[in-house]
């Protein structure tokens, strides 16, 4: 986090983070009893977006090891 900013606090913890979007994630799923409705909202589409960045991360992680893989087993037939 750069020195010149503040971090954002949980109103209900005082926990502080980074971003905004952390914080929404944080409330959704420690305070989620404590939320209103423009809150929960947010929380869904944080958690929704951080899903689809998960899902791609994993999906290139795959790919990434696949051809990985193919490099070696390529790289091997042609020493041997």
């Amino acid at each position: 986090m750069p020195a010149d900013e503040s971090p954002v606090e949980c109103a209900y913890c005082g926990r502080p983070f980074p971003r905004e979007k952390q914080l929404v994630l944080h409330r959704g799923l420690d305070h989620p009893d404590a939320l209103d409705e423009s809150e929960v909202a947010a929380f869904r589409e944080a958690y929704d977006a951080e899903n689809e960045e998960l899902r791609l991360f994993r999906l290139k992680a795959v790919a990434l090891l696949v051809l990985l893989y193919f490099a070696f087993l390529f790289t091997y037939s042609v020493v041997t």
